[in-house]
């Protein structure tokens, strides 16, 4: 299944058969599955109750199977091949060359077992980056929204870890666009994007938050 949805192009399956179609982009810039089977996990938290896993606080129906191992060496090969750049969040979880430029994610969590940051692997020639934006339960920079997906990323931080890329990059595809995320912040970059998601439910959910991005863009 495949929509356009002005400058984007999304497509409903597996990116492992969809990509090898696709042809070759400027970048890619992606959160794949790290394998940490978080929904599963219990943490210490201000906001849950002793013993309350994440997913039972978040009340995620229909989830799938999106975070029980990590994807496979042959993927990151086959999305790394796709692209002059990629920017690969949860880098420090997969078997990836070494880099002198990670994009690292301060969320400002606070006191509680969630991690302090996240890493984002990237083969681009510069320096290590931090960018501090709070994502704590209802504590959020920008009161952006959050719920989508369970590890949606905020708009502000791909569009930072997008801004990072060289100036003459036009088109990014994420081959695991979860709830669209990446998507949205391409739209308000103004760059081409393409994503892949397999799961219907957080396909549609991405369908309809980048016709809204795109609304907003027409309207000014």
């Amino acid at each position: 299944m495949k929509e356009q949805i002005g400058n984007a192009t999304l497509y409903l399956g597996d990116c492992a058969e969809i990509l090898p179609t696709l042809g070759q982009f400027d970048a890619v810039v992606t959160d794949p599955p790290y394998g940490i089977d978080v929904l599963n996990k219990t943490y210490r938290n201000k906001n849950l109750k002793p013993g309350k896993s994440l997913a039972t606080k978040r009340e995620y129906n229909d989830i799938g199977e999106w975070d029980n191992k990590p994807i496979t060496k042959e993927d990151i090969d086959l999305i790394r091949n796709t692209s002059q750049w990629q920017i690969i969040f949860g880098g420090n979880y997969f078997e990836l060359p070494p880099t002198k430029c990670w994009l690292v994610w301060d969320k400002e969590t606070g006191d509680n077992d969630f991690a302090d940051a996240e890493l984002a692997w990237t083969n681009l020639d510069k320096a290590v980056r931090l960018k501090r934006y709070m994502w704590n339960g209802m504590l959020r920079a920008n009161k952006e929204p959050r719920g989508d997906h369970p590890t949606q990323k905020p708009i502000g931080i791909m569009e930072w870890v997008i801004s990072h890329l060289p100036d003459n990059v036009e088109s990014i595809i994420d081959p695991y666009m979860g709830s669209g995320t990446t998507g949205v912040a391409c739209v308000n970059l103004k760059k081409q994007f393409v994503g892949i998601e397999r799961e219907q439910k957080y396909f549609d959910i991405a369908c309809k938050r980048i016709e809204d991005a795109q609304r907003q863009q027409h309207l000014f």
